[in-house]
């Protein structure tokens, strides 16, 4: 198996949902032997635009694990909260 990686680009908007649904995500990956990377601020931009304040980097067994949590019930819940509490883009990216 390829690992697969979930990579998260954040704006904040509301802190206390935010950190709400921080505090929900792990229950919802381990499932998925999914572990967490990375969780930051960006503390500089080097080279280019970056207009994002925060990452998270979620290392996945598969591309498959990957989807199928992003598609789970357990995960799906707490969309609202997360829709509510910042801007997200989120890519996957498999290992090389």
């Amino acid at each position: 198996m390829v690992p697969a990686y979930l990579i998260g680009h954040i704006v904040v908007k509301d802190p206390l949902k935010w950190a709400e649904y921080c505090s929900k995500v792990p229950a919802t990956v381990a499932a998925w032997g999914a572990t967490l990377v990375f969780r930051g601020a960006h503390a500089q931009v080097l080279a280019g635009d970056h207009a994002f304040t925060d990452t998270v980097v979620i290392r996945f067994p598969s591309r498959a694990a990957l989807n199928d949590w992003h598609e789970s019930a357990a995960y799906q819940a707490i969309v609202p909260i997360r829709l509510q509490a910042a801007d997200v883009v989120i890519i996957s990216y498999d290992e090389q």
